[in-house]
């Protein structure tokens, strides 16, 4: 029956009534079908790879992104994709129910294997790329490109739907894989500034801990052009790194200090660049590390055993993954604890340290030499 019937009420009912059946014999309906399912899933299929072929020409080319509302990205990737996918679903819907409900079974393996696709060449131009002009641009462009796809998938696809976890899995992939190249060459910049820290045994924290910010912010303005849930978590992995490269230095065993006089001043440093690290990220990251560097700030500066163990029971509680090992190389900076103090709070904390890892790990990044 014509669609346009259909879509009359006063006719459908009719039409609903009489029952015409099928004008074709079933056998040669089914076969028709059949045809038309594997033309559409075809036809999608050749577009979704036409559109990538297209994308990763744009790559090649020696132009800049096109920018919207400042954020670098190829607009139409994702509309386009999102649309041949759905389109196609209603073409077949409009034909039945049952046919529409086949072709969305087929497809439904559709934006997964693209956007695996998408991935594999995202990584290779990013291996190969690096000389390109527009480098840095064309990765932010990317990384961006998935925020229509992650938007997609999270509205309208159902939590059960096995193909929405390995989306988000995808999208995840190639925007951490991206933000790792992103910092890369900030990371390895701060490396000698974070070591002035133990050369010259915190005296000069103050302006080490400037230096270090005053990098990371001549660098992080690039990252603008991110659209702002990425640049959000861009700045959160900065912040993550700079908290825990701060903590690597205090475990290096370079500074012990005998008199509570010495252990209170350095304390009052630590404090201090903690709270200039915090305002510097403030605006764009969870509070979960700002309690790091004032705790073991407060470690340092307490003289009294049980109050020591006091905080260490809430910095293993904050931190699970928190491990002998590290409370044992920060204590090296407390050089008045004599063996059996040292050995009753390490003690307090193999008791008080969960198996299970948090989310978001700390310590467990750091190796302990």
């Amino acid at each position: 029956h014509s669609r346009h019937m259909r879509k009359d009420h006063v006719l459908a009912e009719e039409l609903e009534k009489v029952k015409l059946g099928s004008l074709l014999p079933s056998s040669l309906s089914k076969e028709l079908e059949k045809k038309y399912l594997d033309s559409e899933e075809a036809t999608i299929k050749n577009s979704l790879t036409r559109c990538l072929d297209k994308e990763i020409q744009r790559w090649k080319e020696d132009k800049e992104p096109e920018k919207i509302n400042g954020h670098f990205q190829s607009e139409l990737l994702a509309i386009f994709v999102i649309q041949s996918i759905y389109s196609g679903q209603k073409r077949a819907e409009d034909i039945s129910a049952a046919v529409g409900e086949e072709l969305s079974h087929r497809l439904s393996k559709e934006l997964p294997a693209f956007l695996k696709s998408y991935k594999d060449a995202f990584e290779d131009f990013k291996e190969k790329g690096r000389k390109h002009r527009y480098y840095k641009p064309i990765l932010i462009a990317n990384i961006n490109n998935c925020w229509n796809f992650r938007d997609y998938t999270e509205k309208n696809m159902a939590e059960k739907d096995d193909s929405k976890a390995s989306i988000l899995s995808t999208l995840g992939d190639i925007e951490n894989s991206g933000f790792d190249v992103l910092l890369q060459q900030l990371f390895a910049q701060l490396k000698p500034i974070y070591k002035k820290f133990t050369e010259n045994k915190w005296d000069s924290s103050n302006e080490v801990m400037n230096e270090i910010i005053k990098t990371t912010s001549k660098y992080i303005s690039d990252f603008r052009t991110l659209k702002d849930p990425f640049y959000h978590a861009i700045v959160e992995k900065i912040h993550a790194r700079l908290v825990k490269e701060y903590i690597v230095r205090l475990l290096k065993r370079k500074v012990s200090l005998k008199t509570p006089a010495q252990q209170q001043n350095l304390a009052q440093n630590i404090s201090k660049n903690a709270a200039d690290l915090e305002a510097f990220c403030a605006s764009n990251v969870p509070t979960w590390l700002n309690s790091a560097l004032p705790k073991l700030a407060e470690i340092i500066r307490l003289q009294d055993l049980g109050a020591i163990k006091i905080e260490v029971a809430t910095l293993a509680t904050t931190y699970p993954d928190i491990r002998k090992r590290h409370l044992e190389a920060f204590l090296y900076i407390k050089a008045n604890l004599s063996r059996s103090e040292l050995k009753s709070i390490l003690g307090y904390l193999a008791d008080s340290t969960a198996s299970t890892l948090p989310e978001a790990p700390l310590f467990s990044n750091i190796n302990v030499s």
